[in-house]
């Protein structure tokens, strides 16, 4: 892995202008620089470069980052990949032997560095099992699609990962699942006789594995168990594969199966991404919204294929956004992706992906099915099943066309339909009546820490609140911050090392902010000042709301003396100001 220490030097040897002016011509917009946005269509630039905060952002689909994000996403490379490139161009070494400490610390690290080293093993243990390559070559796998996606294979045996690892006892190889300890203590490997293939995150660290059994065993296809590395319903197969193809279709297709989406890939179908095992979640839906427009949920034709898509369905509705859009593909059911690529190739495959039938097709078909269309308390049980669906969606146009629909196949009016169904007027109201979010402390704050990263030391991290994704984010910054010694590294460091947290599209947010309002340098320690006095006048308040209302319940005598001096203090205070 690579350290921190390194990260800092490439990137503040390479100019992120220089870099993407190679990819994306760029025109000088005031102090920035600005483009049309290589990572979605639009007519007119929203994609802005600043040279003195080496970062890029885009205002229209929320593209942001480093020089080695923005490899990442145009090239389609890992982040291993990503740093070697740059690296190369800077005319720098890449340290192998270090270890790069991950924002969660040493000890994530250190688990991803044995996941590494497991994937590096059964990659090299697959050249020599003719059986594994038999089963490749017979799905018409090539050796180049399985190195790209870093295929493997596990022997057959109980502990053969003692060839990998020195020390075969140490805990940690059964913290990422790795090895197993049965009842009466012995330890063996939990993927045996399996072809393997390496789960990615964004940063390009191997977090988990999926192995197909070899032969007639079960499970067919056994999946690493959650650990510190590895949440199954955030993480998606082939993501980092799949990067170049995402961005030249705009589209990304969800399969069942590592298989599927090898397969697709071999035959030229690269936006293809799999589930872990697991349904479709809300949070994968926003991962692959983010970075593409549509999504397409291919499964099997059969019943156990139309009950994932519609679990997926239901997980689809809340993260649905304005502008996206969600269909669904059936295969026959005697297909799956890999064999229908196979035997009709992928143009017939990317028809089917095109001709997607979408949500509220798929929705209202699926609910009629359940309902006797004939009769009157078939089409109100229509109604009924479609409600709490409908609430649900954040979408107000689709949401009026499925009302529509809903009437037309029902009988009833359209606005009983949306009162049947307890819903708004989907009309969107007038810009200026619309009602106004108070102000927030922490995002100006927020947006002076990235400006000048050291002022995190001056911070009092008692003061945020702990409740609030913003302050969380805050004391997230500053403890990254604090945790790089005497010399605070620039901003685009800082967000290598936030890369992948629950953090990051929070600061990624603030970050667009402050490229829009820029601080001037001069009047910024004293605007650090006046946003520290806020928030401690915040946590004030806060605290004497919190005696108030607990005045309110059980009267003064129902405080301790120590809150009874705070709330006499409080009071006495605001009569001052009063």
């Amino acid at each position: 892995m690579i350290p921190d220490s390194f990260i800092q030097e490439l990137l503040h040897r390479v100019d992120i202008v220089d870099l993407i002016d190679t990819h994306v011509p760029l025109k000088k917009a005031g102090a920035n620089y600005a483009a049309c946005c290589p990572f979605h269509n639009e007519k007119s630039p929203s994609f802005t470069v600043s040279p003195t905060k080496q970062f890029y952002h885009c205002f229209g689909c929320g593209a942001h980052g480093s020089a080695i994000s923005f490899l990442m996403e145009f090239s389609g490379l890992g982040f291993v990949d990503a740093v070697k490139d740059l690296a190369a161009r800077a005319g720098l070494q890449v340290p192998e032997e270090a270890g790069r400490r991950s924002h969660e610390g040493p000890k994530l690290a250190s688990l991803t560095d044995l996941m590494a080293r497991a994937a590096k093993y059964y990659y090299e243990q697959l050249k020599h099992s003719p059986k594994a390559i038999e089963y490749l070559k017979g799905r018409g796998v090539s050796g180049e699609v399985a190195q790209k996606f870093g295929i493997g294979y596990a022997p057959d045996g109980w502990q053969n990962l003692g060839a990998a690892f020195e020390d075969y006892t140490r805990s940690e190889l059964q913290t990422v699942g790795l090895v197993i300890q049965n009842e009466q203590g012995r330890l063996y490997d939990r993927f045996r006789d399996r072809v393997m293939f390496p789960i990615v995150n964004q940063k390009g660290e191997v977090i988990a594995f999926g192995g197909r059994v070899l032969g007639s065993g079960e499970p067919k296809y056994l999946n690493s168990p959650e650990t510190p590395l590895f949440e199954k319903g955030r993480e998606v197969f082939g993501l980092p594969q799949a990067r170049t193809a995402l961005r030249e279709k705009n589209t990304v297709i969800v399969v069942e199966g590592y298989m599927d989406v090898v397969a697709l890939a071999q035959h030229g179908v690269g936006n293809a991404v799999a589930t872990l095992g697991t349904a479709t979640t809300a949070t994968h839906v926003q991962k692959l919204l983010r970075q593409v427009d549509r999504i397409v949920y291919c499964f099997d034709g059969d019943n156990a294929g139309r009950k994932a898509a519609w679990r997926a369905l239901e997980n689809s509705l809340d993260a649905l956004p304005e502008q996206k859009s969600i269909g669904f593909v059936f295969l026959p059911e005697t297909e799956d992706p890999d064999s229908f690529v196979r035997s009709h190739g992928k143009d017939a495959f990317e028809r089917l992906i095109a001709d997607a039938l979408p949500l509220s097709e798929f929705m209202l078909r699926e609910l009629a099915s359940r309902c006797d269309m004939t009769s009157a308390e078939g089409r109100a049980r229509l109604v009924s099943e479609a409600k709490p669906l409908l609430g649900r969606l954040q979408t107000p146009l689709l949401r009026l066309q499925l009302v529509k629909r809903l009437a037309e196949a029902s009988g009833f009016s359209q606005q009983e339909v949306e009162r049947l169904c307890d819903l708004r007027p989907v009309a969107r109201p007038a810009p200026a009546k619309a009602p106004r979010k108070a102000p927030s402390v922490l995002r100006p704050l927020l947006r002076i820490l990235m400006h000048k990263p050291e002022l995190a030391k001056n911070l009092p991290l008692e003061a945020l609140p702990l409740n609030t994704e913003e302050g969380r984010a805050v004391r997230t910054y500053c403890q990254v911050v604090r945790a790089a010694g005497d010399v605070v590294p620039a901003y685009p460091v800082l967000l290598e090392r936030l890369r992948g947290s629950e953090d990051e599209e929070m600061l990624r947010d603030a970050a667009g902010e402050l490229m829009q309002q820029p601080f001037d340098e001069a009047v910024i320690d004293e605007e650090f000042e006046g946003a520290v006095e806020r928030l401690l006048e915040a946590g004030r308040k806060r605290d004497f709301a919190a005696l108030q209302a607990k005045v309110s319940k059980l009267g003064v005598s129902g405080l301790s003396n120590e809150e009874k001096q705070q709330y006499l203090q409080a009071l006495n205070g605001r009569r001052s100001e009063a």
